[in-house]
This record gives structure tokens, C-alpha cells and sequence, in this order.
């Protein structure tokens, strides 16, 4: 027996695929995915209307989607992240409802319950068997860790697996079993591997960015939360990376070894995990090659789904265990409020991803970013779009000073008793505004064209047209 069939539009039709159903694609190969553009153009082919993308995230790779928006083929949109090129254009208002941004932990908590079902599953899988077995590690177009993809496989009515390195049944070591997949079919590529490193994934050398680091580190230090049995997630941004170097330093020098390291998981991650500062990895995404190799061949680094990462519907998930997240903003007020939506003029360019979910569990949430950029104050009067709410983040490190939530005032007395550079929030934009001047706010139309949804549902935020 076998699931293959001879063709990507075959799938569609078996699937039974109509107008106004759900269809909907994981991530993993981020910036070089070539299904979700193979996929839509044959739903258009077919004169399928009306759909619903949910997306766990866009990249400027998937452009041709916002065609598919113009003609009709795509109304609906729900995603986690969306890059600055596609997002760009989305601002503008093409498609006819607004996006629905929701958390990495929201999106498969709310597919689980059936706030948002999807009808048809497409997923990406650099290796798998005739019968579906599939997994990430393996096979030319390697992207890691499935760990989007399985809320996705488990719920869909139908689930469509599309592999470029089809093996003899059955697999070993898949990740997504063959009970939840429907149809198998091969193409010549899934993607370029690549592609999945999107951003920045090395260390800063940036003098100001070191400061922060540093900062950020001995923040860490000082919290009392760095001792054995430790747990942290930091993203992919240069200076975060560096914080990790100097926190590194300091676990090997004191001898501390931590639980996990969480989240997308970057090769500095892994080297961390190698020097014996964690004794696992649990990892949702990777974001480069080297952690896509640490997956495939090292037991210590695991893989799990988003529904462990980050559900609030999940019995226990992993954010809820993490002491410590290092998290970058676009903006944040002087409540703590945090914008990882929006560009400096309104457009979008990005999402929460995990951030409020990180932010929400994590016992200390650490926000590093400079106190400008191109001449625009990090800290305002109220942030263009909340993302995260202030109430779940702890500190702000910045090179003018380090500014620590009201609400912690322990965490506050720890970090002077440390010597470290503390600063009240409102002073530290009052001083940031004598060097930049105060920008003249961005002017908003009336449609909104995305709703900002928090891991719990609650709608956070709405975005505006840009004018």
C-alpha cells in the first residue's frame, strides 16, 4: 500500500479542497520554501476561491501569495510572523479582511480547539516514506525540527505531505507519524536549506550592542535565577547572541549547568550545549545549519511541537518552565508594552512569533535593544501596536541604562545592589528625546488590515493602513 500520488494538484482534488475552506503551511524552511508558492498556484489552477491561509509564518519568498490575494483565490489570512517585503505590501490593504496575527503558542492552541480549522494540511517534509512517516532532519532540503507542523498534521481534515527525498517504508526516526497523513507527494525540491537562515545569527561586534550584552548578562547574574538547573531562550539577534556568549562565560567560570535551552535553536545555542551549559536543547525551529545538524545527530537536543513549546491549552508547556528570555522590541512605552509588529512608519514587518508566550511564562523577560535607531527613540509614549503586554515584561536593557518594571521592585533592589546602571523608564526616553529630538507621530487611515491576538485570544492591538 501507498499514500503517493502522482501530483501536488491530484492531492488537491482527493483532499475534496473548496471554496471557502482553510488551507494551511509550517515554516521550517523559512526565507527558501518553495510549497506554499507550488501549492497556491495549483489551488488557483483548479479555480479554487475564497481560502484561508493559516501560515505559522510568511516570508518575503512567498510574494506571489499577495497575487493569489488580489485575484480572489486567498480572503483570509492568519499567521504568526510576517516579513517586511510581503508585509509591505499587506499593509496596504489588499486583502479584503484583516490579518488575524496570533502567538506561536495561540496558532496551535486554537487549531487544537477548532477556533480556527483547517480542511487541508500542506506540509513541507525534507524526508519522508510512502506512507507519510516524516521528519525535518533528513534528505537534501534538511530544515530541522517539524515542531509548527504538528498541531497542523494531528488536526487538519486532511494533511498532504510533499517530500523531495521519498525513502523506503518505514522510515526511521520520523517526527510526524503516518496515522495523521492522508497523501504523499514528491517533488523535485521543497526548498533550499538555505533559505532557513533568515536574519541575523552571529554575534554583534557592534561597541554599543557588546554594552548591552554585557549588561544583559550580568542582569542575568544578579536575579539570583543562574544556578544549576537553569533555563533559557534567546532569539537570533546579534546583541541577544552576544548576551548568551557573556552568559556562557559566566556558567562555565562558576560551573553552572542549566536544564534547557529553549526556542529556535541558533548553532550558538548548540555550542552551549556542547560546553556543558544545558544538559538538553528542546527545539521548535531551527534557525541555521549547524543547529540542523545538532538535531539529526545528537539525542541531548530534542525536538518538540509548538502545542509543548507555548500552548496555554497545553496540560504543560515549556514556556511556563523557563526562567529566563531574551527578546528584542521595535518599540516599547514607558508601560513595558511591546511592538515587534510594526516598522517605524506603521508597516509591517514582522510578528510575535513566541515573544508574549516566552514573555508570559519566562520568570524574568529581558528586553535588549538600543536606545535608537536611525535617530528614533526605542522607548515612546505608547508603542504603534502592542505585541506583548507590559505586564509580562521585567527589564529593558539599552546603553543608556537598564530600566526594570515597576511591579519588580526585588528585582529592581537586586540589580543596584549589583551596581548595575538602573534607570526609571520615563527618564531613560526623556533622555533618549534630548538626542534625537521627539519623532512627530505616524499617521494611521481608518482600515484596519491586521488584528493583533494574544496567546490567551484576547485581541491585543489593531493595525492600521499606512498613510
Amino acid at each position: 500500500m501507498s499514500k503517493v500520488v502522482n501530483s501536488i494538484r491530484e492531492a488537491v482534488r482527493l483532499a475534496g479542497l473548496k471554496d471557502g475552506m482553510t488551507v494551511s503551511f509550517h515554516h521550517h524552511l523559512r526565507n527558501g520554501d518553495y510549497v506554499l508558492n507550488m501549492v497556491m498556484e495549483e489551488i488557483a489552477a483548479l479555480g479554487i476561491r475564497d481560502l484561508c491561509v493559516n501560515a505559522s509564518s510568511l516570508f518575503d519568498v512567498h510574494l506571489p501569495l499577495t497575487e493569489h490575494i488580489r485575484n480572489g483565490v486567498v480572503t483570509n489570512l492568519i499567521s504568526d510572523y510576517i516579513s517586511g517585503g510581503i508585509g509591505r505590501v499587506l499593509s496596504t490593504g489588499i486583502l479584503p479582511n484583516p490579518i488575524q496575527f496570533r502567538t506561536h503558542g495561540g496558532r496551535p492552541f486554537d487549531i487544537s480547539t477548532g477556533k480556527t480549522p483547517i480542511d487541508v494540511a500542506f506540509i513541507a517534509a525534507p524526508t519522508a516514506d510512502p506512507m507519510g512517516n516524516c521528519s525535518g532532519k533528513y534528505g537534501p532540503s534538511a530544515c530541522g525540527s517539524l515542531g509548527y507542523a504538528f498541531a497542523d498534521a494531528m488536526y487538519a481534515k486532511k494533511v498532504v505531505v510533499i517530500t523531495d527525498n521519498l525513502v523506503p517504508y518505514p522510515m526511521q526516526d520520523f517526527s510526524i507519524s503516518e496515522n495523521y497523513v492522508d497523501y504523499v507527494v514528491t517533488v523535485d525540491a521543497i526548498g533550499n536549506p538555505k533559505g532557513i537562515v533568515s536574519g541575523t545569527t552571529k554575534i554583534t561586534r557592534d561597541p554599543v550592542g557588546l554594552v548591552m550584552a554585557a549588561n544583559a548578562a550580568k542582569v542575568i547574574q544578579a536575579s539570583g535565577l543562574l544556578k544549576d538547573g537553569f533555563s533559557f531562550q534567546t532569539g537570533a539577534g546579534g546583541a541577544t547572541l552576544a548576551a548568551a556568549k557573556f552568559l556562557k562565560d559566566i556558567m562555565l567560570k562558576e560551573g553552572i549547568q542549566g536544564s534547557f535551552g529553549l526556542g529556535g535553536i541558533t548553532g550558538y545555542m548548540v555550542d552551549m550545549l556542547r560546553s556543558g551549559c544545558f544538559r538538553s536543547l528542546m527545539d521548535v525551529q531551527c534557525f541555521d545549519l549547524k543547529a540542523v545538524e545538532s538535531i539529526r545527530e545528537d539525542p541531548r537536543h530534542q525536538e518538540i511541537s509548538a502545542l509543548q513549546y507555548a500552548s496555554p491549552g497545553s496540560k504543560s508547556a515549556v514556556v511556563d518552565s523557563l526562567d529566563v528570555v531574551l527578546l528584542g522590541a521595535t518599540e516599547i512605552d514607558t508601560d513595558f508594552n511591546v511592538n515587534v509588529h510594526t516598522d517605524s512608519n506603521g508597516y509591517i514587518m514582522g510578528g510575535s512569533g513566541g515573544h508574549s508566550d516566552t514573555s508570559a511564562g519566562a520568570k524574568l523577560s529581558m528586553i535588549i535593544a538600543p536606545m535608537f535607531r536611525a535617530r528614533l527613540p526605542i522607548v515612546t509614549d505608547r508603542v504603534s501596536c502592542i505585541s506583548t503586554p507590559g505586564r509580562d515584561i521585567d527589564v529593558l536593557v539599552t546603553q543608556g541604562g537598564i530600566a526594570v518594571n515597576p511591579k519588580n521592585g526585588e528585582l529592581t533592589q537586586r540589580l543596584k545592589a549589583a551596581g548595575l546602571p538602573i534607570v526609571d523608564i520615563q527618564e531613560l526616553k526623556e533622555k533618549t528625546e534630548r538626542l534625537t529630538g521627539k519623532p512627530a507621530p505616524v499617521p494611521k487611515g481608518d482600515q484596519v488590515v491586521a488584528q493583533v491576538i494574544g496567546r490567551n485570544g484576547d485581541l491585543l492591538d489593531q493595525i492600521y493602513k499606512p498613510l
